[in-house]
């Protein structure tokens, strides 16, 4: 063991798992049993460490989450702002079809599943958003 708290720690559960056995009365050799528990806890506890070593490294090396700036947050608002503003003017099954799809990711047929029309229907709701879309944008 490294350190007197380790060696305490496997020793205390090497007694208590020796002391849980079943027929514990009737061991031969109480002695070989007990290094064997310690053996094995020690092992564990090794093993558990090099595993936290392990995935703590894997921390180290990702990198730091990058939060957006003030400016990115506002220019993020103001572009969702004026999507909605951009959709406002659509019907909503039309709205609904482009969220659907572009958020989503749902297929025209799911889509059209959903809103109880037709694929044919989903794709010139799309086109609907799309055009909306643009003309807010200036695209």
């Amino acid at each position: 063991m490294r350190n007197r708290e380790d060696a305490e720690d496997v020793a205390g559960e090497t007694f208590t798992q020796l002391l849980c056995l079943p027929a514990l009365d009737q061991l031969n050799e109480p002695r070989a049993m007990l290094i064997t528990i310690a053996r094995r806890i020690t092992w564990r506890l090794w093993r558990r460490r090099e595993l936290e070593q392990a995935w703590l490294e894997m921390l180290r090396l990702q990198p730091e989450p990058l939060e957006p700036s003030a400016e990115e947050r506002v220019q993020t608002l103001h572009s969702l702002q004026r999507l909605d503003t951009a959709l406002d003017g659509l019907s909503s099954k039309a709205r609904m079809a482009f969220l659907y799809s572009q958020l989503d990711g749902m297929t025209h047929v799911e889509i059209a599943a959903r809103l109880d029309v037709s694929p044919t229907m989903v794709r010139k709701y799309i086109m609907q958003a799309l055009r909306r879309c643009c003309e807010v944008f200036g695209l």
